[in-house]
């Protein structure tokens, strides 16, 4: 049996020593870049690895780039084989934040078309909270060979939103908070505020109060309430950087509602473009 989007921690403990399944710790701070792995070396599931969200889990930064560019695929390809990933792992990323760098480990590797990998629902925290085991220690993982099979139909580029929205052809949901998407604050880019049509859709709406995600009926009816009559294929999910936009694409999954795409520049990528609109304020819709 293999896990496509959560696997609870009790599934987990029954495989820590099964050679097929591979934990990916995903922590990360976007305010400490240093944070996640330092973490990581105070305490981790046993047997666990490292992914680190800017050396990792993205390409270098450029100019007119996103915060968290997509890497390259063969490049991509190549850190999962180190972190030992080949056809037939079994998945499992976590992290302490809710899966929100957990589910950009989850999209880049349905992107390369490997689709058993699966989020640790309620993350570290529910694990802590079991009393499961925590190790200091780093495992030695064997490189494997990662055969790369992109799907370029899976996200959109800024020109492409641009024009989807034009048409009324897409629903683009923005997974920032709230004050972010209204332009109240903006702690991270250059300008405040939100791409004209786009819906708030914060993804800590996915959780519920104990840090896991919402049943499947749940978030249906949430989605469902904002996307009206569209089909999943007509959403682009989108973010500050591409990174918790993930986390909106793995609900929408959990929910039944597949198809939907990523805008990986997101946010940051949109308003370093003088020439692209901006709005502020709460949605009208």
């Amino acid at each position: 049996m293999s896990y496509e989007t959560l696997v609870d921690t009790a599934t987990l403990v029954a495989h820590l020593e099964d050679p097929a399944w591979r934990v990916i710790d995903c922590r990360s701070d976007l305010g400490d870049a240093s944070a996640g792995e330092l973490s990581f070396a105070r305490g981790h599931i046993p047997g666990a690895v490292y992914a680190h969200l800017d050396h990792d889990l993205s390409a270098p930064r450029t100019p007119w780039s996103g915060r968290h560019p997509l890497p390259e695929p063969a490049t991509l390809a190549a850190t999962f084989g180190r972190l030992g990933i080949s056809a037939g792992t079994q998945v499992v990323a976590c992290d302490e934040s809710g899966g929100a760098y957990a589910a950009r480990l989850w999209w880049l590797l349905r992107w390369l078309g490997h689709r058993e990998v699966a989020v640790l629902d309620g993350g570290l925290q529910a694990w802590r909270a079991e009393h499961r085991p925590l190790v200091a220690t780093t495992s030695a993982v064997d490189a494997r060979e990662f055969a790369a099979r992109p799907d370029h139909a899976a996200y959109v580029s800024a020109d492409e939103v641009a024009s989807l929205l034009g048409r009324g052809a897409a629903v683009l949901l923005d997974a920032r908070a709230r004050e972010r998407y209204e332009g109240r604050i903006e702690p991270l880019d250059p300008k405040a505020g939100h791409v004209p049509g786009a819906l708030s859709h914060p993804f800590s709406t996915n959780l519920g109060a104990d840090g896991r995600f919402l049943p499947a009926q749940a978030l249906r009816t949430r989605f469902s309430a904002l996307l009206g009559s569209a089909p999943p294929s007509a959403i682009v999910s989108m973010c500050g950087s591409g990174v918790t936009a993930c986390h909106t694409l793995l609900a929408l999954e959990i929910a039944g509602l597949e198809g939907a795409r990523l805008y990986p520049g997101s946010w940051s990528e949109w308003c370093r473009d003088p020439g692209r609109p901006v709005a502020t304020g709460a949605q009208s819709n």
